[in-house]
Protein backbone atom coordinates (compact mmCIF):
# COMPACT_ATOMS: atom_id res chain seq x y z
CA UNK A 1 0.00 0.00 0.00
CA UNK A 2 1.36 3.40 -0.94
CA UNK A 3 1.32 5.30 2.33
CA UNK A 4 1.68 8.65 0.61
CA UNK A 5 -1.52 8.72 -1.42
CA UNK A 6 -3.29 5.56 -0.26
CA UNK A 7 -3.21 3.63 -3.54
CA UNK A 8 -2.35 -0.06 -3.71
CA UNK A 9 1.14 -1.14 -4.70
CA UNK A 10 1.14 -4.88 -4.18
CA UNK A 11 0.05 -5.73 -7.72
CA UNK A 12 2.85 -3.96 -9.63
CA UNK A 13 4.17 -5.90 -12.61
CA UNK A 14 7.00 -4.88 -14.93
CA UNK A 15 7.67 -6.68 -18.19
CA UNK A 16 10.99 -8.46 -17.97
CA UNK A 17 11.28 -8.14 -14.19
CA UNK A 18 10.68 -11.13 -11.91
CA UNK A 19 7.33 -11.07 -10.06
CA UNK A 20 7.55 -9.48 -6.65
CA UNK A 21 10.71 -7.52 -7.44
CA UNK A 22 9.13 -4.45 -8.98
CA UNK A 23 8.21 -2.64 -5.77
CA UNK A 24 10.90 -4.03 -3.51
CA UNK A 25 12.80 -0.77 -2.96
CA UNK A 26 9.79 1.20 -1.78
CA UNK A 27 8.43 -1.69 0.27
CA UNK A 28 11.77 -1.89 2.08
CA UNK A 29 11.65 1.82 2.82
CA UNK A 30 8.11 1.60 4.18
CA UNK A 31 8.94 -1.44 6.31
CA UNK A 32 11.90 0.38 7.80
CA UNK A 33 9.78 3.40 8.65
CA UNK A 34 6.74 1.61 10.06
CA UNK A 35 8.30 -1.45 11.66
CA UNK A 36 5.74 -3.09 13.94
CA UNK A 37 3.56 -0.04 14.45
CA UNK A 38 0.47 -1.83 13.19
CA UNK A 39 -0.02 0.30 10.09
CA UNK A 40 -2.95 -0.56 7.90
CA UNK A 41 -4.91 1.32 5.28
CA UNK A 42 -8.03 1.22 3.20
CA UNK A 43 -8.53 1.17 -0.55
CA UNK A 44 -9.60 4.18 -2.57
CA UNK A 45 -13.34 4.57 -2.36
CA UNK A 46 -13.60 3.50 1.26
CA UNK A 47 -15.08 6.26 3.38
CA UNK A 48 -14.68 4.53 6.75
CA UNK A 49 -11.55 5.33 8.78
CA UNK A 50 -10.13 7.47 6.00
CA UNK A 51 -8.56 10.74 7.07
CA UNK A 52 -6.74 13.33 5.01
CA UNK A 53 -3.50 14.70 6.38
CA UNK A 54 -0.64 16.18 4.37
CA UNK A 55 -0.50 17.28 0.74
CA UNK A 56 -1.96 14.12 -0.79
CA UNK A 57 -4.48 13.08 1.84
CA UNK A 58 -2.74 10.03 3.27
CA UNK A 59 -4.63 6.99 4.47
CA UNK A 60 -3.60 5.90 7.95
CA UNK A 61 -4.26 3.43 10.72
CA UNK A 62 -6.72 3.84 13.58
CA UNK A 63 -5.15 5.98 16.28
CA UNK A 64 -2.21 7.09 14.15
CA UNK A 65 -1.30 10.67 14.91
CA UNK A 66 -1.27 13.19 12.02
CA UNK A 67 2.40 13.92 12.69
CA UNK A 68 3.18 10.25 12.25
CA UNK A 69 1.39 10.19 8.89
CA UNK A 70 3.25 13.26 7.69
CA UNK A 71 6.56 11.74 8.76
CA UNK A 72 5.82 8.59 6.76
CA UNK A 73 4.93 10.68 3.71
CA UNK A 74 8.13 12.68 4.01
CA UNK A 75 10.30 9.61 4.52
CA UNK A 76 8.69 7.71 1.67
CA UNK A 77 9.10 10.63 -0.74
CA UNK A 78 12.70 11.05 0.43
CA UNK A 79 13.36 7.39 -0.38
CA UNK A 80 11.75 7.87 -3.78
CA UNK A 81 13.82 11.02 -4.43
CA UNK A 82 17.05 9.20 -3.56
CA UNK A 83 16.32 6.53 -6.18
CA UNK A 84 15.30 9.22 -8.68
CA UNK A 85 18.57 11.08 -8.11
CA UNK A 86 20.50 7.93 -9.01
CA UNK A 87 18.49 7.51 -12.21
CA UNK A 88 18.90 11.18 -13.12
CA UNK A 89 22.66 10.93 -12.70
CA UNK A 90 22.69 7.89 -14.94
CA UNK A 91 20.75 9.76 -17.63
CA UNK A 92 23.04 12.78 -17.26
CA UNK A 93 26.16 10.66 -17.48
CA UNK A 94 24.87 8.76 -20.53
CA UNK A 95 23.60 11.84 -22.38
CA UNK A 96 19.96 10.71 -22.35
CA UNK A 97 17.08 13.21 -22.35
CA UNK A 98 14.29 11.76 -20.18
CA UNK A 99 10.76 13.18 -20.26
CA UNK A 100 7.89 12.33 -17.90
CA UNK A 101 4.54 12.64 -19.75
CA UNK A 102 1.60 13.21 -17.42
CA UNK A 103 -2.10 13.92 -17.91
CA UNK A 104 -5.60 12.80 -17.04
CA UNK A 105 -6.91 9.65 -18.75
CA UNK A 106 -8.04 10.25 -22.33
CA UNK A 107 -5.91 13.31 -23.05
CA UNK A 108 -4.26 11.57 -26.01
CA UNK A 109 -0.86 10.81 -24.44
CA UNK A 110 -0.32 7.53 -26.26
CA UNK A 111 -1.59 8.84 -29.60
CA UNK A 112 0.76 11.81 -29.28
CA UNK A 113 3.59 9.48 -28.33
CA UNK A 114 3.02 7.18 -31.30
CA UNK A 115 2.88 10.14 -33.71
CA UNK A 116 6.06 11.55 -32.16
CA UNK A 117 7.88 8.27 -32.73
CA UNK A 118 6.66 8.10 -36.32
CA UNK A 119 7.95 11.61 -37.00
CA UNK A 120 11.28 10.90 -35.33
CA UNK A 121 11.98 7.87 -37.47
CA UNK A 122 15.66 6.98 -37.07
CA UNK A 123 16.68 10.53 -36.13
CA UNK A 124 17.57 9.55 -32.53
CA UNK A 125 17.44 6.31 -30.56
CA UNK A 126 14.28 6.27 -28.42
CA UNK A 127 13.17 4.14 -25.50
CA UNK A 128 9.71 4.16 -23.91
CA UNK A 129 8.40 3.16 -20.49
CA UNK A 130 4.61 2.80 -20.35
CA UNK A 131 2.60 3.09 -17.15
CA UNK A 132 -0.96 1.79 -16.83
CA UNK A 133 -2.92 0.06 -14.11
CA UNK A 134 -3.61 -2.92 -16.36
CA UNK A 135 -2.95 -4.33 -19.88
CA UNK A 136 0.04 -3.93 -22.21
CA UNK A 137 -1.99 -2.32 -24.99
CA UNK A 138 -0.04 0.93 -24.98
CA UNK A 139 3.36 -0.78 -24.98
CA UNK A 140 2.19 -2.88 -27.91
CA UNK A 141 1.23 0.28 -29.81
CA UNK A 142 4.68 1.69 -29.15
CA UNK A 143 6.49 -1.48 -30.19
CA UNK A 144 4.50 -1.50 -33.43
CA UNK A 145 6.47 1.62 -34.43
CA UNK A 146 9.72 -0.31 -33.98
CA UNK A 147 10.68 1.44 -30.73
CA UNK A 148 11.64 -0.67 -27.68
CA UNK A 149 9.11 -0.30 -24.86
CA UNK A 150 8.50 -1.87 -21.47
CA UNK A 151 5.11 -1.91 -19.74
CA UNK A 152 4.63 -1.22 -16.05
CA UNK A 153 1.26 -2.28 -14.66
CA UNK A 154 0.63 -0.61 -11.31
CA UNK A 155 -2.42 -2.68 -10.33
CA UNK A 156 -4.31 -0.49 -7.88
CA UNK A 157 -1.52 2.10 -7.98
CA UNK A 158 -2.30 5.52 -9.42
CA UNK A 159 1.21 6.64 -10.43
CA UNK A 160 4.68 5.51 -11.36
CA UNK A 161 7.49 5.95 -8.87
CA UNK A 162 11.27 6.03 -9.10
CA UNK A 163 11.73 2.39 -8.01
CA UNK A 164 9.44 1.14 -10.78
CA UNK A 165 11.24 3.20 -13.42
CA UNK A 166 14.69 2.20 -12.19
CA UNK A 167 13.82 -1.49 -12.47
CA UNK A 168 12.03 -1.05 -15.80
CA UNK A 169 15.23 0.42 -17.21
CA UNK A 170 16.88 -2.95 -16.64
CA UNK A 171 14.23 -4.57 -18.86
CA UNK A 172 14.50 -2.21 -21.84
CA UNK A 173 17.42 -2.03 -24.26
CA UNK A 174 20.08 0.28 -22.81
CA UNK A 175 19.67 3.75 -24.33
CA UNK A 176 22.87 4.91 -26.06
CA UNK A 177 24.27 8.44 -25.89
CA UNK A 178 21.94 10.95 -27.54
CA UNK A 179 18.81 8.94 -26.76
CA UNK A 180 15.34 10.15 -25.89
CA UNK A 181 13.65 8.36 -22.97
CA UNK A 182 9.90 8.92 -22.88
CA UNK A 183 8.00 7.83 -19.77
CA UNK A 184 4.21 7.77 -20.08
CA UNK A 185 2.82 8.01 -16.56
CA UNK A 186 -0.48 6.61 -15.34
CA UNK A 187 -3.42 8.85 -16.30
CA UNK A 188 -3.98 10.93 -13.18
CA UNK A 189 -3.74 14.67 -12.50
CA UNK A 190 -2.91 14.30 -8.79
CA UNK A 191 -0.34 11.80 -7.49
CA UNK A 192 2.17 11.64 -10.39
CA UNK A 193 3.08 15.26 -9.67
CA UNK A 194 4.57 14.26 -6.30
CA UNK A 195 6.85 11.48 -7.52
CA UNK A 196 10.20 12.31 -9.11
CA UNK A 197 11.16 9.60 -11.60
CA UNK A 198 14.64 10.90 -12.42
CA UNK A 199 13.45 12.68 -15.55
CA UNK A 200 14.96 15.88 -16.94
CA UNK A 201 11.60 17.46 -17.69
CA UNK A 202 7.93 17.00 -16.81
CA UNK A 203 5.36 17.57 -19.57
CA UNK A 204 1.67 17.92 -18.74
CA UNK A 205 -0.82 17.26 -21.53
CA UNK A 206 -4.18 19.03 -21.35
CA UNK A 207 -6.70 18.18 -24.06
CA UNK A 208 -9.34 20.58 -25.31
CA UNK A 209 -11.97 18.00 -24.41
CA UNK A 210 -11.26 18.82 -20.76
CA UNK A 211 -12.05 22.05 -18.96
CA UNK A 212 -9.77 25.04 -19.50
CA UNK A 213 -9.83 25.52 -15.71
CA UNK A 214 -7.96 22.24 -15.05
CA UNK A 215 -4.73 24.05 -14.05
CA UNK A 216 -6.60 25.80 -11.25
CA UNK A 217 -8.34 22.62 -10.11
CA UNK A 218 -5.13 20.57 -10.12
CA UNK A 219 -2.46 23.16 -9.32
CA UNK A 220 0.21 20.76 -8.04
CA UNK A 221 0.38 19.01 -11.39
CA UNK A 222 0.69 22.20 -13.41
CA UNK A 223 3.05 23.79 -10.90
CA UNK A 224 5.40 20.86 -11.54
CA UNK A 225 5.24 21.20 -15.33
CA UNK A 226 8.16 22.33 -17.47
CA UNK A 227 5.91 22.32 -20.54
CA UNK A 228 2.14 22.28 -21.03
CA UNK A 229 0.93 20.67 -24.24
CA UNK A 230 -2.64 21.64 -25.17
CA UNK A 231 -3.67 18.63 -27.24
CA UNK A 232 -6.44 17.69 -29.68
CA UNK A 233 -6.71 21.26 -30.96
CA UNK A 234 -8.29 19.96 -34.16
CA UNK A 235 -11.42 19.50 -32.02
CA UNK A 236 -11.63 23.17 -30.98
CA UNK A 237 -14.55 23.94 -33.36
CA UNK A 238 -16.60 21.28 -31.57
CA UNK A 239 -15.89 22.02 -27.91
CA UNK A 240 -16.13 24.90 -25.49
CA UNK A 241 -12.48 25.42 -24.53
CA UNK A 242 -10.60 28.70 -24.28
CA UNK A 243 -6.95 28.01 -25.12
CA UNK A 244 -5.74 31.43 -23.97
CA UNK A 245 -7.58 31.03 -20.68
CA UNK A 246 -6.14 27.57 -20.12
CA UNK A 247 -2.58 28.81 -20.68
CA UNK A 248 -3.21 31.83 -18.48
CA UNK A 249 -4.42 29.53 -15.71
CA UNK A 250 -1.36 27.31 -16.11
CA UNK A 251 0.93 30.33 -15.84
CA UNK A 252 -0.90 31.49 -12.75
CA UNK A 253 0.28 28.36 -10.93
CA UNK A 254 3.62 28.08 -12.80
CA UNK A 255 4.67 31.57 -13.96
CA UNK A 256 6.34 31.56 -17.34
CA UNK A 257 5.72 27.90 -18.11
CA UNK A 258 6.08 27.19 -21.80
CA UNK A 259 2.94 26.05 -23.62
CA UNK A 260 2.46 24.50 -27.05
CA UNK A 261 -0.74 23.62 -28.92
CA UNK A 262 -0.71 20.35 -30.83
CA UNK A 263 -2.86 17.91 -32.72
CA UNK A 264 -1.31 14.48 -33.17
CA UNK A 265 -3.94 13.48 -35.74
CA UNK A 266 -3.83 16.66 -37.85
CA UNK A 267 -0.13 17.31 -37.30
CA UNK A 268 -0.68 20.87 -36.10
CA UNK A 269 2.06 22.11 -33.77
CA UNK A 270 4.05 18.89 -33.97
CA UNK A 271 7.07 20.71 -35.44
CA UNK A 272 7.32 22.88 -32.33
CA UNK A 273 6.98 19.84 -30.06
CA UNK A 274 9.68 17.96 -31.97
CA UNK A 275 11.95 21.00 -31.78
CA UNK A 276 11.44 21.14 -28.01
CA UNK A 277 12.55 17.52 -27.77
CA UNK A 278 15.49 18.20 -30.10
CA UNK A 279 16.79 20.92 -27.82
CA UNK A 280 16.62 18.58 -24.86
CA UNK A 281 18.52 15.82 -26.64
CA UNK A 282 21.22 18.24 -27.83
CA UNK A 283 21.79 19.60 -24.34
CA UNK A 284 21.76 16.10 -22.84
CA UNK A 285 24.49 15.06 -25.27
CA UNK A 286 26.49 18.14 -24.29
CA UNK A 287 26.29 16.93 -20.70
CA UNK A 288 24.31 19.93 -19.42
CA UNK A 289 22.85 19.32 -15.97
CA UNK A 290 20.20 21.98 -16.59
CA UNK A 291 18.40 21.51 -19.88
CA UNK A 292 17.11 24.94 -21.09
CA UNK A 293 14.33 23.53 -23.23
CA UNK A 294 12.34 26.75 -22.93
CA UNK A 295 15.03 28.76 -24.77
CA UNK A 296 14.00 30.14 -28.20
CA UNK A 297 14.86 27.84 -31.10
CA UNK A 298 16.47 29.59 -34.04
CA UNK A 299 16.35 26.78 -36.61
CA UNK A 300 13.43 24.60 -37.75
CA UNK A 301 13.15 20.99 -36.61
CA UNK A 302 13.89 19.73 -40.13
CA UNK A 303 17.38 21.27 -39.94
CA UNK A 304 18.31 19.60 -36.64
CA UNK A 305 20.51 16.54 -36.75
Amino acid sequence: MCTTCGCGSGEVRIEGVEPGAAFRSVDAAVTGILGAHGWHSHAHGSTSHRHAHGPLGAVHAHGTLPGRVLQVEEDLLAANDAIAATTRERFRRDGVFAVNLMSSPGSGKTTLLVRTLELLGARWPVRVIEGDQQTSRDAERIRATGVPAVQINTGKGCHLDAAMVQQALAAVAAPPRGSLMLIENVGNLVCPAAFDLGEARKVVILSVTEGDDKPLKYPDMFAAADLVLVSKIDLLPHVSFDVSQAIEHARRVRPGVEALCVSATAGTGMDAWMAWLARGVKHAVAGAEHVPVAAPLQVPFSDLA
